[in-house]
């Protein structure tokens, strides 16, 4: 299969400092790609950038995805150092808190949507790119919790579900703007977002995925990269899941 080559597009990653966003990062420098690697965590972000082999055609930034003014410090970095606002775009940022729905605090269910359904789109729209298709591309991450729920993480689950259906109405308006928005949807990821999952609950999820294993942020990243692409250029309002079959 021909590599996806972004040929110095800019793009930008949140949550780019760990896990999937950081594989993202990394594939993406590695396909010809600007790449943003933003994180909450600054210092996250910038080992993220210290693994690219050329790190100086790139940036990490500090971006809090909850702040208008966090993220628009970012756009303005973007055209600061490449002249251009970022064509391409992974919300990867979110966070989990485990708890039965009955103990559920309002700050935690705020804060958990505040950021799982944070996404930044209008950047794409305002540098005169035209109208017509490839002027840029979005990908959501969700999960197959918001298809199929998991104990103890209701707010989770409610919150990746509305990443599901923002991503198909998000997807019919943009397509006439010339932007595709898709997401995937991981299952059981090795990353430190879910280091803390308890062990007889991985144990139960693993049982009912047909390879047994939890995914590599790589092998997710690889899908991503590609919704980024134009290999995928008739793709709109998908929602892939990258589950090694959990709840088929």
């Amino acid at each position: 299969m021909a590599p996806c080559d972004f040929n110095g597009q800019v793009a930008l990653v949140t949550g780019g400092g760990g896990g999937i966003g950081c594989a993202v990062c990394l594939l993406l420098a590695q396909e010809g790609a600007h790449v943003m690697v933003t994180d909450i965590n600054l210092e996250a972000a910038r080992q993220t950038l210290s693994k690219m082999s050329s790190p100086e055609k790139h940036l990490a930034l500090n971006m809090d995805v909850t702040q208008q003014s966090s993220v628009e410090g970012a756009i303005a970095a973007s055209r600061d150092r490449y002249g251009v606002s970022p064509s391409l775009l992974v919300n990867s940022a979110g966070i989990a808190h485990i708890s039965p729905f009955l103990d559920i605090t309002r700050p935690q269910l705020d804060k958990m949507i505040d950021v799982n359904l944070k996404v930044v789109t209008r950047a794409l729209l305002e540098e005169g790119r035209g109208s017509g298709e490839g002027r840029g591309a979005i990908v959501n991450i969700s999960s197959i919790a918001g298809k199929a729920g998991f104990p103890d993480r209701s707010h989770y689950v409610a919150t990746k579900g509305g990443v599901i259906a923002f991503t198909k109405a998000c997807a019919t308006e943009m397509a006439k703007k010339g932007i595709r928005v898709n997401c995937v949807l991981p299952g059981y990821v090795a990353t430190p977002l879910t280091e803390g999952i308890d062990q007889n609950i991985l144990k139960w999820y693993l049982n009912k995925t047909p390879l047994g294993r939890p995914a590599n942020p790589a092998e997710v990243a690889e899908v991503i990269v590609f919704l980024l692409s134009r290999r995928s250029s008739y793709m709109v309002g998908s929602c892939l899941e990258v589950s090694g079959g959990a709840d088929m």
